[in-house]
């Protein structure tokens, strides 16, 4: 089926029919004749005509770092729906947190026309994304990351894990944090800081307090909490960097015998059903990720519209969310 044949079976020109496609002016009697046809023969325009049309693809890439994510899914999610409401469709790639794949995704998507912008969930963000970012010719916007003078929608990493630490320190004595690497910056560096920082007011010796450095999943959450309460027995109140290492500092000292929160305080960060679903629940900060991810699909579409407005920094609020890992039942 092609425009030709539309207009025919319509009785109205080929230019009519390509204006009514393209949002022009078409007489209400020939938008329904046309819009009748379309809906009889179930006819859709071709993507690479009306990009030669247009110049547009109606594609925006998002560029993840992690596929099985719950976060990262609910940001998807608000990216989508918020696009999808506008025509647009979303390719997806997955870097497995690899910073070179997320470049050479940005450069593919820009050189090669495939989408009219992009949106980075971030994680590492060096020096050669920086001047990526201000070089690029079509829209780009950081999500998870606070990038100076880049488009971004970000997260109060540092005033939510200082909240925590608060909520899991207050009435310890021994209290340790379980990191994520520092090159994130907004999950390894900013709440590292604020663990310390908090501990820090509180009068504890920060030199004294263990920090272990694992990676973003349970299996690290279990082992790092085994190395701190083998070297410090003591301890009495752990700070996670993430819900799921939190999970898996949980285990373990489940296996170990120790009471959570009676033997040892536990926090995690983000909110996620595993801090709903394990025993006790966590005390964790509710990101509003979901809404993160439609702020940054609107502020991309306004860019699309717009390509020399101002750049955006928008910082997302957070709430705690108290559960049975610090606070014992009344």
């Amino acid at each position: 089926m092609t425009i030709n044949e539309i207009a025919q079976m319509a009785n109205v020109s080929r230019a009519t029919v390509s204006r009514y496609l393209n949002d022009g002016y078409v007489s209400e009697e020939k938008r329904k004749r046309i819009a009748r046809v379309i809906e009889q023969t179930g006819y859709v325009p071709s993507q690479q005509a009306r990009t030669l049309r247009t110049g547009k693809t109606q594609f925006v890439g998002v560029i993840i770092p992690k596929i099985s994510s719950e976060s990262i899914a609910r940001e998807v999610a608000g990216i989508t729906s918020v696009l999808g409401a506008s025509g647009y469709s979303t390719v997806l790639a997955n870097t497995d947190g690899d910073g070179s794949a997320e470049i050479s995704y940005i450069k593919s998507l820009a050189d090669q026309g495939r989408s009219d912008g992009i949106i980075l969930i971030g994680t590492e963000i060096t020096e050669e994304h920086e001047r990526l970012f201000r070089s690029l010719p079509l829209p780009l916007v950081v999500l998870g990351q606070h990038v100076k003078g880049v488009n971004c929608v970000y997260f109060n990493d540092y005033d939510s894990m200082y909240d925590l630490t608060l909520c899991c320190t207050v009435g310890s004595s021994h209290p340790a944090f379980i990191a994520v690497p520092e090159r994130d910056y907004a999950t390894g560096f900013l709440r590292r800081k604020a663990f310390v920082d908090a501990i820090g007011h509180q009068g504890f010796d920060v030199d004294a307090a263990p920090i272990e450095e694992g990676r973003f999943n349970a299996r690290s959450g279990f082992d790092c909490a085994a190395r701190i309460m083998e070297a410090h027995p003591q301890t009495d109140a752990i700070v996670c960097a993430t819900d799921e290492i939190a999970a898996g500092a949980l285990l373990y000292l489940h296996d170990s015998g120790r009471v959570v929160p009676g033997d040892v305080r536990l926090t995690g960060l983000g909110d996620s059903m595993l801090a709903k679903v394990v025993s006790p629940s966590l005390t964790t900060a509710h990101y509003y990720y979901r809404t993160s991810g439609a702020e940054a699909a609107r502020m991309l579409l306004e860019l699309m519209e717009q390509s020399e407005a101002a750049p955006h920094e928008v910082k997302m609020g957070y709430k705690l969310v108290l559960g049975g890992s610090t606070h014992s039942p009344a």
